[in-house]
This record gives structure tokens, sequence and C-alpha cells, in this order.
């Protein structure tokens, strides 16, 4: 299955019953430790995973619950420098070296009380009322202060936190879960080893890729360190092997027949050392986490590829480039040696897994990593042979001094972080753009329908619609809702830079002023984006598009000090033949398409014979792409689940499309809402990574609740929604719904599925204020 047919994939299975199935696990006993993993990843791992792990408690492996805990926080925003980097299985190989690094034990040694069992003995003696909204005392924004207290102030925050058990802020596990977890953790939390051996099948593959990966000539050494810096967050699967088997990317310095050590670098452009290096396929042990699960397939076909791309092509190479920050911010520099056409190419090949990487990446934690893209935008990507970044080699040769990203100048400190900040480069750069386009001979008449990448006939990944849902985003494959405010083309300068502003040179542990540097770099390359679809609207028009993406007085000086021109003397391409061009643009690109992707969207955006004829759908498209007081009141992304009867359910996403007047600044963004133009799109399935809520409603209901929503008017009304349709956290139904979720997950799309996120799921009070 593709990474697309998991985001829309319509979830409509025969559902067994989930309270059996987790009694069932708790009675088998603790003859094995394959139950605990099971019932920790649907009761801990949901919010103990990953960078934002509470109290950096990473429950996804042995080796998190072996590190314990720590009162460090990984995103901080006051960060004045550099912290330590604490990623799992890189920055301290032994327990030792974690306490060394501030972490203290949950576990403890058998017939001790361990924290983990203090947690689970808390949240017992103090369940939250069912169904009820959660105390205030409980915090659950994602930037709220933790406490995260060590073995020896846990009495202490006992008094002062009564409510604060685990699973926090959540419905109380049933008996049969408490004992099996509070007896695993009284036995010190143990596992069983990891299996290592792998099917010979499967070795064969790791050996012919570790063995290409490692040629020792010049090109396939340059080569493969592209590959590294573009794939060292990717879950790579063999085709037709377990769907559960992933593999990483790593360098090691031990060869290939021996014991992987990896090297610890910050950034996978950083100096490996002195010594020889490897590059090796380490397989992935850990719990699969959705909101980080990235995945790349691999395998024959996937080699012949890159030989096709880098390995055939004429091209020499006089000297191999250093590594350093210098050179993960001008990747156009470092790897000059390879023909710009394989290296835009490898991106296209899997585009979506790249926009995808920008979206799961480390990057995205919190508001401000996201809001420099509008809620929902279309994204297409100027072909190949219309980039003159690829089709004339002078074009990168004299334009990549003006492509250095905030990066390049991390050695620098401070002062490296404040002339980041300075966009001189950008602008000349856009002269330099302009300037080479206008008088190039093959656009002299502007850029036509051919100049957008169509996926060569076979690629469905040459569109992609990406939402934000306020502090996260999630991206698939085709145009979906209604016509967005704004659209992008990416060329190939744009795609790359994104990936190594927002991923690979991105640091997780760096100072405050690195993490604005690169946020602001990124409101540079979407405007690039924006102008270069501009590029293909009647030059009379693109200065009216462009202001009412920006509109208000603060957001012409942010313009104005970007020194944004558009070029309205670089004509289009196309003769338009409505009053719509926008439309009529972005309609004409899914016609091209010749099946790869749907035409219309049958619920959002249809008319007629297009729209679907599913009747639960039918139902909800009276809630898509429709304005209304009632839109601003859901949240940015809800879940609904259709019950049909006791065998059957669908699954649909209600997408909070938010307005703004523009998304030109970091702070005050509800300063610039424009609740009034909010809309909702549907789609089937799930989308995203941390769901914000669960509606639940039987098919018969549907009516009903379509209505109830469209009549909510006040907080008061969207309350009543909530108590006849919702599913608080503290309902007895929230385990089991989540269960259910995940269950059919991983039925359907066993390779691209992972634990959700519950770390976001909102829990709507009486005072609250819409959004």
């Amino acid at each position: 299955m593709t990474a697309i047919g998991f985001a829309l994939i319509v979830l409509t299975a025969m559902i067994g019953p989930m309270e059996a199935r987790a009694q069932n696990t708790a009675a088998t006993g603790m003859t094995g430790t394959a139950q605990v993993r099971d019932l920790l990843n649907r009761r801990c791992v949901v919010c103990h995973s990953c960078y934002d792990a509470p109290c950096q408690l990473k429950l996804t492996a042995p080796e998190g619950v072996a590190r314990g805990g720590t009162k460090q926080v990984v995103y901080d925003t006051d960060r004045l420098t550099d912290a330590p980097p604490t990623r799992l299985g890189l920055d301290a190989g032994t327990v030792p070296g974690w306490r060394a690094l501030g972490f203290h034990s949950v576990t403890a040694d058998p017939g001790q009380l361990s924290l983990l069992e203090r947690f689970l003995d808390l949240g017992r003696a103090a369940p939250l009322p069912e169904g009820e909204p959660v105390p205030q005392e409980l915090g659950l924004s994602i930037n709220r202060e933790l406490v995260c207290p060590s073995p020896q102030e846990f009495d202490a925050f006992r008094r002062k936190h009564p409510l604060a058990g685990m699973p926090y802020a959540a419905a109380r596990l049933s008996d049969a879960e408490f004992t099996l977890l509070r007896d695993w953790a009284r036995a010190g939390a143990p596992f069983d080893p990891a299996a290592t051996d792998l099917p010979p099948s499967v070795k064969a593959q790791v050996d012919r890729w570790e063995a290409f990966l490692n040629a020792d000539d010049p090109r396939s050494r340059l080569t493969s360190r592209y590959l590294f810096e573009h794939l060292f967050l990717a879950r790579l699967h063999f085709p037709d092997d377990d769907p559960r088997r992933f593999f990483q990317m790593v360098r090691s310095s031990t060869p290939p027949g021996q014991p992987i050590a990896v090297i610890a670098s910050r950034r996978p452009f950083d100096d490996p050392g002195a010594r020889p290096f490897y590059y090796r396929l380490q397989r992935v042990t850990e719990t699969i986490v959705h909101k980080e699960h990235l995945v790349y397939p691999f395998g024959p076909r996937r080699m012949d590829r890159y030989r096709e791309l880098f390995l055939e092509p004429d091209w020499s190479l006089e000297q191999l480039p250093p590594y350093g920050d210098a050179e993960g911010g001008n990747p156009f520099s470092t790897f000059a040696a390879i023909p710009a056409r394989s290296r835009y190419e490898f991106l296209l090949d899997d585009a979506l897994f790249f926009v995808r990487s920008f979206i799961r990446g480390p990057v995205c934690h919190g508001q401000t990593a996201v809001n420099v893209i509008e809620d929902r935008f279309w994204v297409s990507f100027l072909d190949p042979d219309a980039d003159l970044s690829v089709t004339d080699p002078s074009y990168l040769a004299r334009g990549a001094a003006y492509l250095e990203l905030p990066v390049a100048r991390a050695d620098e400190g401070v002062l490296g972080d404040l002339q980041s900040l300075y966009h001189r480069n950008q602008v000349e750069y856009l002269q330099f753009r302009d300037a080479r386009y206008r008088n190039s001979p093959a656009h002299r008449t502007g850029f036509g329908y051919d100049a957008i990448w169509d996926g060569g006939g076979t690629n469905p990944q040459a569109l992609i619609t990406v939402f934000r849902h306020f502090d996260n985003a999630s991206a698939m494959t085709g145009f979906h809702g209604d016509i967005p405010e704004t659209a992008w083309v990416i060329d190939f300068p744009v795609f790359e830079r994104i990936y190594y502003n927002l991923v690979a040179g991105y640091d997780v542990f760096g100072r405050v002023a690195h993490q604005l540097a690169t946020r602001l770099y990124m409101d540079e390359l979407r405007m690039e984006s924006e102008d270069s679809f501009l590029t293909f609207m009647p030059a009379e028009i693109r200065t009216r598009m462009h202001d009412g993406w920006y509109q208000g007085f603060l957001a012409e000086l942010h313009t104005y000090w970007h020194q944004r021109r558009l070029d309205d003397d670089f004509p289009t391409g196309i003769a338009f033949g409505t009053d719509n061009p926008k439309a009529e643009f972005l309609l004409a690109l899914l016609n091209r398409g010749d099946g790869l992707w749907p035409v219309t969207d049958p619920i959002n955006r249809c008319a007629g014979h297009a729209c679907t004829s599913d009747p639960s759908a039918a139902l909800l498209r009276q809630l898509s792409s429709r304005t209304g007081p009632w839109v601003r009141y859901l949240p940015d992304l809800s879940v609904l689940l259709i019950e049909h009867g006791q065998d059957r359910t669908e699954v649909f996403s209600l997408v909070h499309d938010k307005a703004h007047s523009n998304v030109a600044f970091l702070f005050r963004e509800h300063a610039r809402r424009l609740p009034r133009d909010d809309t909702v799109t549907v789609l089937p399935g799930l989308v995203g990574s941390y769901p914000n809520f669960f509606f639940r409603v039987s098919s018969d209901a549907l009516p009903d609740f379509v209505a109830a929503v469209k009549a909510i008017r006040s907080q008061s009304d969207y309350m009543d929604v909530i108590a006849t349709y919702g599913i608080r956290r503290t309902s007895p139904d929230f385990w089991r719904l989540s269960d259910r979720l995940h269950e059919m997950l991983a039925r359907q799309a066993p390779v691209q599925a992972g634990v959700l996120d519950l770390n976001r799921y909102k829990d709507p009070k009486a005072g609250d204020q819409p959004s």
C-alpha cells in the first residue's frame, strides 16, 4: 500500500470487541513481555514518545524505560545556548551515561516501589470523574510547565498534585490493565530481548545495500553522502518483507559484518571524524509512532533507480567536499558535482515523503513551528525541463552563493544567528532568478501548463495537499477540499532549501536564535513558492492576488521589509478562458492526471454525478467547504466514527481550515484570524497524527449530528453536541475507541500505520473561547 493509500483509505472494517482483547491480554500473566509492550503502546506511548514525551520519558523502547525521565525540556523557546542532545540510542549508551545527563530512574529493583508503579497507583487512588471535564489544575497545553519529580521528590509531588496519576488526564485503566502494568513495574520493568535475526532474503538485501552505499570510488562516496543526508529520518522498508520491519540508514564506525556503532552527530552533515566510517542499515526496534513514521520503500528497483540517477550520468569529481555547518548550509555547493537533474528527480520521485519530512521531522512542535503556512494549500512542482537550475548548469554555478541557509553560520554563535536573520541573500537571489528567467529564450512566452511536473504519467505525488492543524500539520497526494486561498509551485532550489532548513539543518536542541532563524527563513521560502505560483497567473492580477493573501498594514510592511516585488513583466504562457484563473489553473492540473488522482473531490468540491453516492459522505457534504458561525467551535482535527450496527464502522476526518488575514508573523496569530471565513474539509479515513477529538454517532443518528453541528451558535451549543456525540478524555469509551481506531489502521495500512499521539486531544469546557 502506498503512503497516499493510508491517508485517504476509507476505514470500513469488521470490528471485534476491544474490551475482551484487553482482558485476555492481562489474563495471560507475565509469561512474556509482548503483552506489556502492547498495553504500553495503547495506553502510554500515545503520549510518551519522540522528543515531546513528557519529562522525556520515552516508552517506545526498553532503553527509554531504562533511561527514565528528566526535568530538562527539549523544546525550549528561551534557550540562549545550545543544549546537549539527549537522543535515545545516540547520546548515551549506558544508564550511568543518562544519569550524568540529568535523567533519573523510573524503575526499581524487584520488591521496591518505582516511579512507574507510584504514578500508576496515584492514578488508581484518584481516578477522574467519568465523562466529566478534566479538572482545571491538570493542564493540557503541550507547552505547559512540567514538574517531572525524581523518586526522592515524588511524595511531595503527590501531595501537591493528587490528580496527576497515570494515565494523565484520561480515563482510568481497567482492573486487568492496571494489574498487568503494576506487576510489570513491580518486577523491575523487564523486557524480553529484541529479536535480531533476519530472514536470509532480508539479510541478503541488507548486505547488497551496505555494499552499494560503501563503494569506495569518489562518485559513489558523494552519492552515498547525498542519500544519507536526505534519508537519515527514513523508515526503510523492503518490498514483500514483514510490514512491521523497518531499517534506518546510519553512519557507523564499524564496517558491514560487525555490530553497528552509530556515530552520534548533531546533524547528518556534521563531520563523522577522522577514522573511516560506513553507512549501515540498522533495524528499527522501537514502537512505530505515526508522527515520526516516514516510510521509504527500498529494494532492487530503488537501487537501479539510484544507479540511473547518480552513477550512469557523465559527471566527475576532483575532490570530496568537507563536512560541517557551512557545507550543510549550502547543499548546492556541497553537491555541485552531481547533476542538478539527478538531485531534483530524486526529490520528485518521493515528493510526498519529503514534504512529510518537513512536517514529521523534529521542527514541528507547537504553533510557532507551523504558523508560517496557511491552514490548507495545494502544492505542485516546476517540471525539471522548465527549471533553469536544472537545464542551465551556469544557473546554480552562479546562483549558489545566494542560497546559503541559516545553519551555515551556526559555528559563529549569536553573531552568526543574527546575520542569518538578515535576508539580503534572498533578495539578491530573487533578483538573480527573475533576471535569468526573463532573459531565457526558452521562457520568453512565460510558463505554460507543461511547466508543471505531471508525475511522468506514473507518479501521483506530483500534486499534494498540505493541511495545518494549528500546532501540527499533515500532507497527502492529490488536491483535496475546495479551491484554496493560496497555492505553491516548488522548484528545485526551493525544495532542497526547505529540506535543509527544516530537516537536515534544524537542531531541535539548538538555541532560540537558531530556531527563530529557521522559522523566518521558511517564511522566505513560502513567499517564494507563492510568487512562483503567481507567475502562472495573468500579470495584471498578480499584485491583487498577493495583496489578498497579505492583508493589513503590518503585512504590507512585512512585504516591504522583505523587498518583495511581484514580477509583472514576466508573461504567462496560459490563455485563460474564465474570470477565475486561479481555479481554472488548478483544476486544469487535476485534469492532466490521467487517473493518477481524482479530478473532483466527491465530498468537498463536486457537482451532480461527480458527488459521492455514499450515504454518510453525502450527509457530511452539508458541513464541507461552507462558512458559518458553527465552524469556529470545531477542533482543528476531529475524528468522526459512524457505527453501522455492531460490525461496521466508517471513519471520517473533519479538518478545520482556519482563515487568516495573513501568515506573515510569528506571534499574535489570534489577532490575524478571520473566523467568519473558516471552513471544514471532510475527508474519508484518518488524516494527521494528532487527533484532537473523537465524535461517535450511529448511522441512523448521523442526520441529527449534522443538524446539531450546523446549529451551533455558542459554546453552550457546542457543549450540548459534546454531551450527545463527543468522547471526552475521561469517557469510559475513550480507550476503547482509541483501540478501535488503531486496530483499523493496523489492519488496512500495515506498513504506514503507527501509534497516534493523544497529547493534543482536547477537553472542551463551558467557559472556553472558540479558536
